[in-house]
């Protein structure tokens, strides 16, 4: 149960790391695309859109069809994600993947935490499910250190 816990808290370190990582970037997303102002904040902030979107929608599929299920679904997401977003030729397929792994960024904040609860041990639950926050803030400086 512990492996489990502690692979299940490593979406939070895609959390925090998915959501930062852009910063190192942006500069560049703009001249790549020759970006106003307004496309250039859109680009880089479609990603929240799709968090918002992940974090309400992913309540009713995982009490459906499981947690573990929808956890699966989630890192294919991101998957999709980061291999679209590094590919993307057009600025309309860069904001389709942000979404798509603002989705699951979304998803797993709301998803991970309730199956790690679940699959704890009661004495060590707290410290499972705190590890999942702990690791969004790893996520977030390990993608500042990466783009410094």
């Amino acid at each position: 149960m512990f492996i489990w816990s502690l692979i299940v808290a490593l979406g939070g370190f895609l959390f925090g790391y998915d959501t930062a990582v852009i910063s190192g970037v942006e500069q560049s997303i703009q001249k790549l695309f020759n970006l106003n102002s307004f496309w250039h904040g859109f680009a880089i902030a479609s990603a929240l859109i799709g968090t918002v979107i992940g974090a309400l929608s992913a309540g009713r599929p995982a009490d459906k069809y499981g947690r573990k299920a929808v956890l699966f679904i989630v890192a294919f997401l991101y998957a999709i994600s980061a291999l679209g977003s590094a590919v993307a030729n057009s600025l309309t397929f860069f904001i389709i993947f942000r979404i798509l792994g603002g989705i699951a960024v979304g998803a797993s904040s709301v998803v991970a935490p309730m199956y790690i609860s679940e699959i704890s041990p009661a004495k060590v639950r707290g410290r499972m499910t705190a590890l999942f926050q702990f690791n969004v803030i790893s996520g977030i400086m390990m993608a500042y250190a990466v783009n410094y």
